[in-house]
């Protein structure tokens, strides 16, 4: 039986599975084109929301070390990703590499781990996105009833219409084709990074150095009840988690780390890239180096404008704005916001529809949805299927507590790409690689152990509900999937 569950499939047969003309997606993404779609999902809530809390809450001005800490994690886990993508240019990402090099069973579990990630991102962002429209809708004089704000009204019934409509229409938009989803991601993104460009310059000129003292604020024990306490770091290693020191920058960077949460959705759609070989590992690692810096200019401009305990939470980036007495950036930082969090959605969904596809084409769940649209060359039956589950989601749902689960659901892909890329390397050393993962077995060693720790100062309710969605992927697994792979009935089982 462990032979079958860890049947691995070649990577000639996924490459050669891309070409049947009713499951075969149409290439039309460059390099750059990869780029703006990480930059796109990258730059979202993290930078415009959790800044202010984790330099309030956790570190202090050293919240830019922060996000350097989480950027290093995920470039071990870029570089992983990039040799992947380019050696098994096939739409799935992390279900599809996991299938070459750890075997079927592995491969359901992370593509079932990725399809609860994007599906909880894509609802998280467009209940953020809403607020934002909302609150810009208030300040014209528009106002929508409270029941269709996502708030209970006089009924008690409460449908967040703004969330929902978004998710359809990116539906929409995904299924016309991906180079028309492409164009809208350019120029959304391009607003964005020009708002997030106006922070970092217009902010210089407000920084008053005495907010940077001290830099790393004073260690102190984390409050009981507090949101990103994780028992499981005492237990293991004796210690408690600290809020600020050395130890809180840390802390704050398992929370920023959601900030950076999207540039392995680039990998999903190596099977529509014109060159993949050459262009995914730009792709990916140019997104996630631009993305890096930005937010690294942000948080200290930020710290720098106005006192880390004296931060919004709620919108630190306007508010610094405000307190300096220049209350119009805060309007264009808000507009900003709003307009940049259309393409998180867009592309997170995107990630979640490529990855769905592989498994049906794969068996694994039914062939019906890996039939291709004849005209838009685009997997139409499951675009349709999530969009409508995920704006019924979004309509009803806040999702903040559940918001954790695409942190611990990456990290947890993270830790399976970089085992595969090592196994891989050992039993397929003969594979044409375009690029190749620098000091393997060391580089991807150490991405499993910092994703790991990562995981580890994660709630220990974040993983309890991420064992219970597991546990329901092996029922679906051995009760569908297993009879149903296409690897299983060709090796005759």
């Amino acid at each position: 039986m462990s032979s079958t569950l860890f049947r691995t499939k070649k990577v000639e047969q996924s490459i050669l599975d891309t070409e049947e003309p009713e499951h075969a997606l149409k290439k039309s993404l460059s390099a750059l084109d990869l780029t703006v779609f990480g930059v796109g999902v990258i730059i979202g809530t993290g930078i415009f929301v959790l800044t202010g809390k984790v330099a309030k809450e956790n570190a202090g001005p050293s919240v830019a070390l922060a996000f350097v800490a989480a950027g290093v994690v995920c470039g071990l886990a870029a570089l992983c990703y990039a040799e992947f993508a380019s050696t098994v240019p096939v739409a799935g990402s992390a279900y599809t590499f996991s299938y070459a090099s750890l075997g079927e069973l592995p491969a359901w579990i992370i593509g079932w781990d990725l399809v609860l990630e994007f599906a909880l991102g894509t609802a998280v962002v467009a209940v953020g996105w809403s607020g934002y429209v909302r609150s810009l809708l208030d300040n014209a004089g528009w106002h929508l009833p409270a029941s269709l704000s996502g708030r209970d009204g006089a009924t008690g019934f409460g449908f967040d219409i703004l969330a929902a409509a978004l998710v359809l229409v990116l539906t929409v938009i995904l299924v016309l084709g991906m180079k028309l989803s492409a164009r809208v991601t350019t120029v959304v993104v391009a607003i964005k990074v020009a708002v997030v460009l106006i922070v970092i310059i217009a902010g210089a000129f407000f920084v008053t150095a005495d907010n940077y003292k001290p830099f790393i604020p004073k260690a102190q024990p984390q409050e009981a009840g507090s949101s990103i306490q994780s028992p499981l770091v005492q237990l293991m290693f004796g210690y408690t988690p600290t809020d600020f020191g050395v130890m809180g920058i840390f802390t704050a960077a398992s929370v920023v780390f959601f900030a950076f949460i999207g540039f392995d959705v680039v990998a999903t759609a190596a099977e529509e890239t014109k060159n993949p070989q050459r262009d995914m590992p730009r792709g990916i690692l140019g997104s996630l180096l631009i993305c890096t810096t930005l937010y690294v200019a942000v948080s200290i401009v930020v710290t720098g404008m106005q006192r880390y305990s004296e931060l919004s939470i709620d919108a630190p980036l306007a508010d610094a704005f405000k307190a300096t007495g220049h209350p119009w950036y805060a309007g264009v930082i808000s507009f900003g916001a709003a307009v940049g969090l259309t393409t998180v959605c867009l592309i997170l969904l995107l990630g979640q529809t490529r990855v769905f596809f592989a498994m049906s084409r794969d068996g694994l769940l039914p062939r019906f949805f890996s039939v291709v649209h004849p005209r838009f060359k685009t997997p139409y039956r499951p675009t349709v299927l999530l969009g409508v589950i995920i704006a019924i989601l979004a309509g009803f749902t806040s999702l903040s507590e559940l918001a954790e689960l695409v942190n611990i659901g990456t990290l947890f892909a993270f830790v399976v790409v970089a085992l595969g890329v090592i196994i891989l390397r050992r039993t397929r050393p003969d594979l044409p690689r375009a690029f190749r993962t620098p000091l393997v077995p060391f580089i991807p060693i150490l991405s499993v152990l910092a994703s790991l720790w990562l995981m580890l100062n994660l709630p220990a309710e974040t993983w309890i509900r991420f064992a219970v969605w597991m546990v329901l992927g092996f029922i679906v697994y051995f009760v569908y999937g297993r009879s149903h792979s296409r690897l299983g009935r060709d090796a005759g089982q």
